[in-house]
Parts: C-alpha cells; structure tokens; sequence
C-alpha cells in the first residue's frame, strides 16, 4: 500500500506555502536577512509545533513568515515545496498564499507574487510539477484591507486563479466578506474558501450561498446538517480535506475518528492534503499514508481520491483529462 500511494498521481488542493517552511530553511533565511528568532535551534522550534488550537498554529505560523524578505526568500520557499511534489509524484498543486501577512509588515505584493510564481514557472519546466495559485484574504483583518489585496493583485491578475479565505475562522464568518468575494468574482477570479473547520455549518451555507464558493477547504462539520450535506452533492462542491492537519489543530482527536470515510460513503467528493505539512507531521503523501492505515481505506478508494483531486482542480479541461487518463492507466496497471 505504501509503494501505491507513494507512486499514485495525485494532485494537492489545499496547501499554504508558508506552512510549508521547514525549521531549517526558516533558519537559513533567517540568517541571510539578519533576523533573530525566538527560538535558538531547528530542534527548539520543532519542539514548538505542538498545537491545542488553530490559533496556537497561527501565531507561530506568523512568527515564521516574519522572516520572509525579499523576492528570492519568496522563490525559496515555493521551489523547496514543488521538489517535494516532484518526489511524491504530485502532478499538479494549487498553492494558496497569503498577501496581506506581508503586505501588512512592509513587504510589496509585487515581491511576494514574482518570487512564488518565477519558482512556478520554473518547476514546470525542471521538475515537471504544475502549479497555480490562490490569493488568500485573511478573516482576522477586515474587509477594507481584502479589498486593498484585490486592488494590489490586478495588475498581476495572469498569475492567479483564484481567491481564498482563510485564518482565524471563528467569529469571522464568511458573510463578513461578502462584498470582496463579489468584487473578485467580477474580477475574473475563482472563488473558495476555507468553511466547517472549527466554524459550524452555517458558515459552509454562508461560503456557498453568500460567497459563491466553487470549493469548500476543510468542510469538516458539514456532517451537522443533512441538508447541507445534499446541497453540497446536488451542487457538485469537492471537500478539500487535511487529515493530519485536523488531528495537530485537534479538530479530531484520533485519525481513527477521522470523518472522511463516511463522507465518502454519502456521496461526498473528498481529497487528501496537506494544508501546513511543515507544522502538522507530514505532506501529501504521508497524509494518504497515514489515513489509509487509520480508516482502512482500499486501493479504489484512494485511487477516487487522486481522480476527484485532479477533477476538482481549477486546471483546464484537457489538462485534467491527461492527467486523470495517466492516473487511470497507473490504477489498472496496480490491479494486474
């Protein structure tokens, strides 16, 4: 099982690349802009990533992207993740970023969108990996500052395809962004949103209905109402969802209790991923690995997980059709 899943095509649709700043590149970079951190060894702060809330998370999470500079430490960061897709044979990933953690200290929207897409354009190239991009508001700030993003973004609008919502979720419900997600949906942008990790299932209605959500990240607490749980099959909505994740924010307490495998015998479309695999013990495939043990899932199962992840990727039609028809022959190719 571990050799299928290691070699399975699969693509990530819920990734954040500043949770994916390993201690050790963090030091470097670090080091090279002449910042101190609060921690004096990579194994001090590995000892940190130890979380009882989402919040917990984030405000190391935020101490971490304090380090991140100039253009070249934003190129780093995105390159070291899609080496690591390239060794876990993920085919495609759709990396979510956040501006304003950087704009709102300094950095230009201009710095952080050329380093993370130069190292995009050139994983295409040198390792085969494709990638596209979320712009991420977060739900802490307000909504005059998202719109300011959204502002700062156009003249970069070729290089995203979508926007996001994400942080802090609860108290922060996705109706407190209403006029932003319009406003980007007019803009040519795609939208998604992160709903039902902590929040309940009023604020996946509200990402569905309010904000015209294309993609629910998480969905964890979409199992509270019935009928939201048809609306969700009746729309066609995959569930991006982070099994480790979950278990290090203690969304759930066990991977055992993981909700997964009875979203998927309703109906749901569900996928695997990694959210923030620096701080939550693993990226994608450890995430399949990990899950598969826990929930007993089969081949056929995690093979409908790798088809639903490039399914549900905002990829072109005859991209997906590629690399589903790779995925396929790979699969039949498992069952001889």
């Amino acid at each position: 099982m571990q050799y299928f899943i290691e070699n399975l095509p699969k693509a990530e649709l819920h990734l954040h690349i500043e949770g994916t700043f390993e201690p050790e590149l963090l030091f470097e970079i670090a080091k090279r802009n002449k910042i101190k951190l609060n921690y004096p060894t990579v194994e001090e702060l590995r000892k940190a990533y130890s979380f009882s809330c989402l919040q917990d998370f984030l405000d190391l999470y935020y101490q971490g992207a304090n380090v991140l500079i100039t253009e070249l430490d934003f190129y780093d960061l995105t390159y070291s993740y899609l080496e690591k897709c390239a060794i876990q044979n993920v085919r495609h990933t759709e990396i979510m970023f956040d501006p304003q953690t950087h704009t709102e200290r300094g950095i230009a929207f201009e710095t952080v969108i050329n380093g993370i897409s130069r190292a995009v354009e050139d994983a295409k190239v040198k390792l085969n990996v494709s990638a596209l991009l979320i712009m991420s508001y977060l739900r802490h700030l307000s909504q005059e500052s998202a719109l300011l993003t959204l502002a700062q973004s156009l003249p970069f609008k070729d290089k995203i395809i979508a926007v996001g919502l994400d942080s802090t979720e609860k108290g922060n419900p996705p109706s407190k962004f209403a006029t932003v997600f319009e406003a980007s949906i007019k803009a040519g942008y795609i939208p998604v949103a992160h709903a039902g990790e902590e929040g309940d299932a009023d604020y996946i209605w509200e990402a569905i209905d309010i904000l015209k959500i294309k993609r629910i990240d998480h969905g964890n607490n979409c199992l509270q109402d019935e009928n939201l749980i048809k609306e969700i099959i009746k729309r066609d909505i995959a569930l991006t969802i982070c099994p480790l994740s979950n278990v290090a924010l203690q969304v759930v307490k066990d991977l055992k209790d993981h909700s997964l495998k009875k979203k998927i015998d309703l109906g749901l479309k569900t996928t695997i991923n990694s959210d923030d695999p620096a701080y939550f013990g693993g990226h994608i495939n450890q995430n399949y690995m990990d899950t598969q043990k826990a929930l007993n899932l089969t081949k056929e199962e995690l093979y409908q997980i790798a088809r639903n992840s490039f399914q549900y990727s905002f990829l072109p039609a005859i991209e997906k059709e590629k690399l589903i028809l790779e995925l396929d022959l790979y699969y039949l190719n498992a069952l001889i």
